[in-house]
């Protein structure tokens, strides 16, 4: 059963490629109530989940079994007093509960803040005192457990606490308590218009941001699973991503039980090629999204027979071209890139019924009206750099774009400055349409008169044997007004040296427009990067200038 098109009007050419696409949903519509419920009633057998683990448990969730369990799990943070608009942080890795828990916060209308296992005690103090969450609710292990007492104690808040399978002090047992909890429940109203989820950004250049979305967003997510990930009815999508971060809400809920395809959800630590292969071999995954640095891995270590696949994207950083035709050498698959923000939903993307593009984040979502912009508010020329910016829609914000960032109106205001949204993004526009990123607006280098994205040097940079890991940033120069600086990581067996210095000048610059060409080298034993794994460019801009 794919309910979505009762929630939306699309039209589509004769390749199947979507051209236009209108939503029509209630006032009160809840993802809980009005996706995950109807469907377990219709077809309460139907899988919405596969669920496994690096101990080889396994877990299948039916539908009914989604909608039973998120039911028990409302019951209890109800009977423990949370309430609508409740803001609830919820770091449970890949566990399966979270998907109880986020239906079943939904189904409350309290507010889910989904974080990753990874922050700090001071992380933790940080979203604590910015959110005022009465709960948090914890997976046991990676010392999550220690760092979330931490936090209280140092704030001094009353906090509701849960951990989920294993008892930890301090913490009540939320698989426990459902065992025993009423899988009844009444509906409670909420608006569509309600906050239903908050995420905080990666913080590349400060402190994160709180970003909330509303109860329409996982409609906007359609376009998302059904015409860029290729998620099918009866299909089983895989998308590689911790539940602490938006991607999963991308690639691991919403869109997908939306159009009738059961997710794929692997919980491990360290990444392994071979281990996620045998995940997609052994269960028949139909579907599949990545960041690029995972296809490097499958395409460095080799890339298995994967014959149930017969669709594969990515996005999140920049795909080399060289990865996109391994990977379709190896697999006779194209990789379908798209490009988006926590602020918002698929912006773009190389879409069903169009053949892919190498390296091009594809063309704008008929969802949207996503146009290129100058500072002057003027289109730019094909093969221009501009802002990509997003235009409402009927005088509207259109559904999927935030609807605020917490406590901070000014910030948002300045975000739709001149009526429309401002992504902070750069990207170029081909004569076809396809729009090419160039970098974020505070990465871009200014060279003697010339805009670079850092993003065309470091393709070329990592493809050197001696570069493990690299990032392109502008100096001061008295000449150009900036110089391109390279700060490289090394790989096993080289060592930092003028010979190597010169040897990956020669390397790059041979390959490059001179405008663009590296004047400085650093070597460097590991980049500063934020939680989520962003390199914290503003960061070696600072300390270059020291």
């Amino acid at each position: 059963m794919s309910i979505y098109k009762d929630y939306c009007s699309e039209t589509v050419d004769g390749s199947g490629r979507l051209t236009g696409i209108r939503f029509h949903y209630p006032d009160n519509f809840n993802f809980g109530y009005d996706v995950v419920d109807r469907i377990a009633a219709a077809t309460p057998d139907k899988t919405a989940m596969v669920w496994c683990n690096t101990e080889s448990e396994e877990h299948i969730f039916s539908f009914r079994d989604i909608s039973l369990m998120s039911n028990r799990t409302a019951n209890v943070l109800l009977e423990s007093g949370i309430r609508k608009g409740d803001r609830v942080i919820v770091a449970l890795k890949r566990h399966y509960e979270y998907w109880f828990l986020s239906v079943a916060l939904h189904k409350i209308g309290a507010v889910m803040i989904p974080v990753t296992h990874m922050l700090t005690a001071d992380d933790f103090i940080y979203r604590l005192n910015a959110s005022e969450a009465v709960a948090i609710i914890a997976t046991p292990f990676n010392n999550v457990p220690e760092n979330v007492l931490e936090a209280v104690s140092r704030t001094g808040r009353h906090l509701l606490l849960w951990t989920v399978q294993e008892d930890r002090a301090g913490f009540r047992n939320l698989t426990k308590e459902m065992e025993t909890a009423s899988d009844e429940l009444e509906r409670i109203e909420t608006k569509a218009t309600d906050p239903m989820v908050l995420y905080f950004t990666s913080g590349t250049t400060g402190y994160p941001k709180g970003v909330i979305h509303d109860f329409t967003y996982p409609l906007a997510h359609i376009v998302t699973a059904a015409y860029w990930q290729q998620a099918e009815d009866g299909g089983l999508h895989f998308t590689v991503s911790e539940t602490g971060w938006a991607k999963a809400s991308w690639g691991k809920i919403y869109g997908q039980w939306l159009v009738g395809s059961a997710v794929m959800v692997f919980d491990f630590d360290n990444f392994d090629p071979r281990q996620l292969a045998t995940v997609i071999n052994r269960y028949g995954v139909t579907s599949f999204c990545a960041p690029p640095t995972i296809y490097r891995y499958l395409v460095k270590k080799g890339v298995p027979e994967m014959p149930s696949l017969r669709h594969t994207s990515t996005a999140g950083e920049y795909l080399n071209p060289e990865i996109f035709r391994l990977f379709k050498e190896k697999t006779g698959l194209e990789l379908h890139e798209g490009y988006g923000q926590t602020e918002t939903t698929l912006l773009a993307a190389n879409f069903k019924g169009m053949k892919a593009v190498d390296g091009s984040l594809g063309v704008p979502s008929p969802q949207y009206d996503v146009r290129l912009c100058r500072k002057d508010g003027t289109t730019p020329d094909i093969g221009e750099v501009g802002e990509i910016v997003v235009l409402p829609v009927d005088g509207k914000k259109p559904i999927g774009i935030f609807s605020g960032y917490l406590g901070n109106d000014e910030l948002y205001e300045n975000a739709w400055r001149g009526g429309v949204y401002h992504t902070g993004d750069s990207a170029w526009m081909d004569e076809n349409g396809s729009l090419w990123f160039n970098g974020r607006f505070d990465d871009i280098i200014k060279s003697g008169g010339f805009r670079i994205g850092p993003g065309e040097i470091e393709d070329i940079l990592i493809t050197h044997p001696a570069v493990l890991e690299c990032s392109v940033i502008g100096i001061p120069d008295p000449l150009r007004g900036q110089a391109v600086k390279a700060i490289v990581v090394p790989a096993d067996g080289y060592e930092p040296s003028h010979k190597l210095d010169k040897e990956i000048k020669d390397y790059c610059n041979s390959r490059l427009a001179e405008y663009k060409w590296i004047r400085v080298v650093e070597f460097t034993d590991a980049m500063p990067k934020t939680i989520s794994g962003k390199i914290r460019k503003a960061e070696q801009r600072k300390a270059a200038v020291q």
